[in-house]
């Protein structure tokens, strides 16, 4: 069964195309490493709750949207040799002026049990 990692984060209005290379290198890298594919989606119709919501999971400030992004891998022992390959690889160590604050990023594992994805096994 496929396993799903799952972010979301904070970006800065004025960043897409750095964040974009960012994401399109670790994307590639992940698929090296065996990730079926990944998606990243920028907030776009974000309600604002009363109690909570995505700006505020994020602690999004002004001038700031929310992503999220997803990667599915074939299985979760995939995943964790993946990330383990993933986090030794000095390429994808954060470095330099990140196009998002990660301190307000999380992030977690999640088994699939519901999936309407026809012909793919999620």
């Amino acid at each position: 069964m496929s396993y799903i990692d799952g972010f979301v984060l904070p970006m800065r209005d004025d960043q897409p195309e750095p964040y974009r290379d960012m994401a399109q290198k670790f994307a590639a890298r992940a698929r090296e490493f065996g990730a079926l594919g990944s998606v990243e989606a920028m907030g776009d119709g974000l309600e604002r709750g009363h109690t909570t919501d995505f700006f505020r999971a994020v602690q999004a400030e002004e001038g700031e949207n929310v992503v999220f992004s997803f990667v599915i891998w074939p299985d979760k022992a995939t995943r964790d040799a993946g990330w383990e390959k993933i986090m030794a690889d000095p390429e994808m160590q954060p470095g330099g002026d990140m196009p998002f604050d990660g301190k307000r990023m999380f992030w977690g594992g999640f088994k699939p049990f519901v999936s309407s994805m026809e012909g793919i096994d999620v």
